[in-house]
């Protein structure tokens, strides 16, 4: 019987997620790039896009429905503009190749824009703009996804989750980091709900005549609820239209499922936008006023508690690279297969 510890140290579960995906026939480097963005997540909390992704990676790999090595090429349309070909590879090194070029092109415009096309599931966008906020930049990413989202007033989904990520610099490396779903429910979140056994709350998912669904089982296979009704709809929109239709990848029911298919490519869109702060004003106006502001909003409850968005990520953190990154029973079992079929040994 295989005993599951607690945690695991990053940089053995980093190096056991690099071996697997090698394994499984990715390129050497990008495995690495994956490796670190998925522990990464793990670190900050963000567990359902950690460890917990890499079954369904190594999958795609060995189908050919993600290519690696992956052949991107990028191309300048302008002085803080240009376009990305992820080729089919890994969104996650398509995420982070376009922050990249987006800060390179906002280095000398002030800003840059970079569309993602012929990528796939990205992960977290809060993973790819903590490489602009340590370049003293503002960025934005999005993404477009799978269709599993109704429009506001509709029943049939038509959208994806479409994430969208803003991040800004402080002071102290902690940057603000704001990383949310346009559904009310992310699909990761579902899924969490179902392994726990948890009823979800109304109001975020139904079934093929609009009946509201709460058994987690049922909305499996429901549609989920824009957040905020039209609200969440005109972000996701807005995400749509930026990462799928300006950048030319597939869009709405085009787009392929990460686990639906295992030998389908996504064929995701993104977007990226990248603002460097010192075309605006100098760095220390900027924090002085960043301080300024988070401080009126500190003090807004009696007791001066509210948070900034992305706190709680920097304090797990750094809880998580002192302690270990804590892995579920479900997702070490999964693991556990995983390793067996690739001839491999898990890290505990």
């Amino acid at each position: 019987m295989t005993v599951t510890p607690c945690r695991i140290l990053p940089e053995m579960l980093s190096e056991f997620m690099r071996d697997a995906l090698v394994r499984s026939g990715a390129d050497a480097k990008e495995a690495g790039c994956v490796a670190e963005n998925l522990i990464w997540n793990d670190l900050v909390d963000r567990r359902n896009h950690g460890c917990e992704r890499l079954s369904i990676l190594c999958t795609k790999v060995r189908s050919g429905a993600i290519r690696s090595p992956s052949r991107i090429r990028f191309t300048k349309l302008g002085s803080g503009a240009g376009s990305l070909d992820a080729d089919d590879g890994f969104g996650q090194i398509a995420g982070q190749r376009a922050m990249a070029h987006a800060i390179d092109l906002a280095g000398t415009a002030g800003m840059g824009g970079v569309s993602v096309s012929g990528s796939n599931f990205f992960g977290t966008g809060a993973a790819f703009l903590v490489e602009a906020t340590k370049a003293d930049m503002i960025a934005l990413i999005m993404s477009n996804s799978f269709a599993k989202v109704a429009a506001h007033g509709g029943v049939a989904p038509v959208l994806g989750t479409n994430p969208i990520a803003f991040g800004a610099p402080r002071r102290d490396g902690r940057a603000l980091l704001v990383d949310m779903s346009t559904a009310g429910l992310a699909g990761s979140t579902l899924r969490a709900h179902r392994r726990q056994g948890l009823d979800l709350p109304t109001g975020l998912v139904i079934d093929k005549a609009g009946n509201q669904l709460t058994d987690p089982e049922l909305a499996l296979n429901g549609t989920l609820l824009p957040a905020a009704g039209a609200k969440g709809f005109g972000l996701s929109l807005c995400v749509e239209i930026l990462a799928g239709v300006l950048s030319g990848s597939a869009m709405s029911k085009q787009i392929g499922s990460l686990y639906a298919n295992s030998s389908q490519p996504g064929n995701n869109g993104h977007f990226v936008l990248a603002f460097d702060i010192k075309h605006w004003m100098p760095l220390e106006a900027y924090y002085d006023r960043f301080d300024a502001m988070a401080s009126m909003i500190a003090s807004s409850s009696p007791d001066g508690s509210v948070r900034l968005p992305g706190e709680a990520r920097w304090d797990a953190l750094d809880r998580n690279s002192r302690e270990g990154i804590e892995i579920e029973p479900e997702t070490a079992r999964h693991l556990e297969e995983l390793a067996a079929n690739l001839g491999m040994q898990t890290p505990w």
